[in-house]
């Protein structure tokens, strides 16, 4: 299990770094992102504690800690720079909360993250036909959640995705020790989506690929 969007105590998540890595390494986790939400309050304050800590897990055993933000409710004008800045910060991942059904999210935000460049569209909701294409051409990943509420969305999002050939991937968007999921789990997701279990070795294959995106930049 790769799950490259996590939330710890340093935004609205329930446990501290460590403990949410070790939780995630008793469940056989094989890569795990730490993408604490942020707009421009906090950017400078969540990102560098989450890169100090991602740099202690290294020599800790096999599971890989990603350090990432999560922007979240900000507008979609100021996407692009804060996108830039989370980078330069030391976000590897830049995850966009996207335009979920059960939060008053910004219209536009979607569009904003893809034209911005980041990495992963999370919950993006009923994402329009037009932005999934943008998803693709662009290389950039759109979620399909395992949380409560976001998932409501999960179909609509992999049928588009099927059908444009936009890349997928499927995260837990934790909060709390519970919301953590092993492989039986996860796959159930996936096929609750309309998806296959060919599908969901490509989502594996997809989170792979960005852990090694990161690894390398290492």
């Amino acid at each position: 299990m790769i799950d490259l969007h996590t939330h710890s105590l340093f935004s609205d998540g329930a446990l501290i770094p460590a403990e949410l890595v070790q939780r995630a390494r008793a469940k056989g986790y094989e890569g795990i992102a730490i993408t604490d939400h942020a707009d421009r309050s906090n950017l400078d304050w969540i990102i560098p504690r989450i890169v100090r800590f991602c740099e202690t897990c290294k020599k800790k055993g096999a599971l890989q800690v990603v350090p990432g933000v999560e922007l979240t409710h900000v507008d979609p004008e100021d996407i692009s720079s804060l996108t830039r800045e989370a980078r330069k910060l030391g976000a590897t991942l830049v995850v966009v909360h996207g335009e979920t059904i059960v939060e008053p999210v910004q219209p536009g935000t979607n569009r904003a993250a893809l034209e911005a460049g980041v990495d992963i569209v999370a919950h993006p909701g009923l994402i329009s036909k037009t932005d999934v294409v943008l998803a693709k051409e662009k290389g950039i990943v759109l979620e399909i959640s395992s949380r409560k509420g976001h998932s409501l969305t999960n179909g609509h999002v992999a049928k588009l995705a099927k059908e444009v050939g936009a890349s997928l991937i499927l995260n837990t968007d934790a909060h709390s020790p519970e919301d953590l999921i092993d492989p039986a789990q996860a796959l159930r997701v996936v096929l609750g989506a309309g998806l296959t279990e060919s599908d969901w070795k490509k989502m594996i294959t997809n989170a792979r690929n960005l852990l090694e995106k990161f690894f390398l930049k290492k």
